[in-house]
């Protein structure tokens, strides 16, 4: 996979969170302070080249501690039949994604899923099994600032009846030949691409980057 992301950006994500556990684990007061103004260093390389203010950077990322990790994205890849997957309209930016989001603590991958289904297409859904695990910026070329792990499963339908959301305008099926404009820092065609073909194979295995 070509990296996606410039490399001032790879650094600066480097140099965070390598600050982010020299403070967590150091108990040398001058080693502490090193951290800090790595830390300081690579918020203001992001502050400089992304449209993110260093406000908002100080507040993702000064308040974070202990050793950093990917956050983890949850994609229901959820089907009625072969033919036509279930998405989504984003308000942020009205482009459709399939329904997800931040998976939330205290719930299990299987809950998370049944979760954002409900809460942004009105869809009651079953999960049946993983198809990927991707690394979000393999694939996007953007500035995200953040290391993410995106979960894609796929998901028998049950009903749907969409209700007013703080976070999506309506929802609709697609054959794969006529996906809408996709909102592609939640999910690129490649990736549904993959959706079609697990949901087409009962031998398909589980993909990761």
């Amino acid at each position: 996979m070509i990296e996606m992301q410039p490399k001032w950006l790879s650094w600066a994500k480097q140099l965070q969170s390598i600050a982010q556990a020299g403070i967590e684990f150091t108990n040398n007061p001058y080693d502490r302070e090193r951290y800090e103004s790595i830390r300081a260093l690579s918020i203001e390389i992001l502050n400089e080249y992304t449209q993110i203010d260093n406000k908002r950077l100080v507040d993702l990322f000064a308040n974070e501690s202990g050793y950093q990790t990917p956050k983890v994205d949850v994609r229901a890849a959820i089907f009625n039949d072969d033919q036509e997957i279930l998405m989504v309209r984003e308000k942020i930016d009205n482009r459709w994604s399939l329904p997800g989001g931040w998976a939330d603590i205290e719930l299990s991958l299987y809950e998370n899923i049944i979760k954002e289904s409900f809460e942004e297409a009105g869809a009651e859904i079953k999960p049946k099994r993983i198809i990927a695990v991707f690394d979000r910026n393999k694939h996007v070329k953007d500035d995200f600032p953040y290391s993410a792990y995106k979960i894609f499963v796929e998901c028998d339908f049950i009903s749907a009846q969409f209700t007013e959301n703080i976070e999506t305008l309506e929802h609709a099926f697609f054959k794969f030949e006529t996906l809408p404009e996709l909102s592609e820092g939640r999910n690129t065609k490649g990736q549904i691409a993959v959706c079609f073909k697990a949901r087409k194979s009962e031998t398909f295995e589980a993909i990761f980057d």
